[in-house]
């Protein structure tokens, strides 16, 4: 079925996606940049030379940085704007779709000063109805390069996640339909703030026991938090959950481990931000999910810590030590 998609946002996910929307013969895909002249390095050299070096995107895909001429009588939206700049570089636009357009939102991370996920920033900015959200382990670093990965989309719109699914899905790329939007839109930030910790972990050379116990504890705090505001605890068994967790924790790409890892290095977090294009999601994400999690009272010990780290000045040996001389309790509870 042929069908025009308006991937908006020219970083690394946003590329990897348009690059696989685009392997289907009956697929226009136009990718759009707010910057000019990275869509005119883009028209000039067909590789995004920043974020996926040696990469060459393909013909079919076309550059655009006009919003308007980027979206126009797009069949999709796919949002790959991070969550942090989502909000205000939609509002920058100044247009709203047709309220019926579908939006794919590929954003990872909850906004700070609203605690809104990004489809809900999507529904509140854009007045659309249909929203999907892709996630899962996918790298697109390797993505890009035709490395097998399995993702989910998720929807309470079942016939939009399962055109989705058939639109995206490939011999090296699978996609599963999730009806809990929220509980993968949770996972999805919520590993990003166990993976700094992991990077912690790492950069103090704590080895493997201490990185498995890390992740399947902080497993346990992402399924907390999720069930708690309505997710379903399934889910985060699932590849948003804990395929996420383990690529983003393990992966030599992931930036939100690298962030972990330098501070335990000793680098000051300003100085880390400053030196890096890419954003990590997990440093904003731990603010908001750190004072949500106090109004409701929830127990999240990692996530406590790695906010101390962050924004209290916490050295990043003390806050592990502080983790485990923790009051023993069962593992599982009532």
């Amino acid at each position: 079925m042929a069908a025009r998609f308006a991937v908006l946002g020219s970083g690394a996910w946003g590329t990897a996606v348009a690059m696989l929307l685009a392997e289907k013969p009956d697929h226009q895909v136009v990718l759009w940049s707010y910057r000019p002249e990275l869509t005119t390095e883009l028209r000039r050299t067909r590789e995004n030379s920043r974020v996926l070096p040696g990469v060459r995107i393909p013909e079919p895909i076309e550059f655009e940085s006009d919003f308007r001429k980027a979206t126009a009588n797009a069949d999709l939206w796919v949002t790959g704007v991070p969550t942090v700049y989502l909000r205000a570089t939609l509002e920058r636009q100044g247009y709203r779709p047709d309220p019926e357009t579908p939006v794919l939102s590929l954003c990872k991370g909850v906004e700070n000063e609203t605690f809104q996920r990004p489809t809900e920033i999507l529904r509140d900015v854009l007045g659309v109805r249909r929203v999907a959200a892709l996630s899962g382990p996918s790298h697109a670093e390797e993505v890009a390069r035709g490395l097998p990965a399995s993702v989910v989309v998720a929807s309470d719109d079942l016939p939009l996640a399962q055109w989705v699914q058939s639109s995206l899905c490939s011999d090296r790329f699978r996609v599963y339909t999730n009806p809990d939007l929220v509980g993968v839109e949770y996972a999805a930030a919520l590993k990003n703030v166990i993976a700094i910790a992991a990077g912690i972990c790492d950069g103090l050379r704590f080895g493997d026991n201490a990185k498995a116990a890390l992740l399947t504890r902080g497993l346990v705090e992402m399924a907390r938090y999720g069930v708690a505001h309505g997710a379903s605890e399934v889910t985060f068994h699932g590849l948003a959950g804990m395929g996420d967790l383990i690529t983003t924790c393990m992966s030599k790409h992931g930036r939100n481990r690298r962030v972990g890892e330098r501070l335990a290095g000793g680098e000051k977090l300003d100085d880390i931000l400053a030196s890096t294009e890419m954003v990590a999601e997990g440093v904003y994400t731990t603010r908001s999910v750190h004072n949500e999690s106090k109004k409701k009272d929830l127990d999240l010990p990692i996530v406590e810590q790695v906010y101390r780290v962050l924004y209290e000045g916490l050295a990043p040996r003390q806050a592990v030590e502080q983790l485990m001389q923790r009051m023993p309790v069962p593992e599982r509870r009532a």
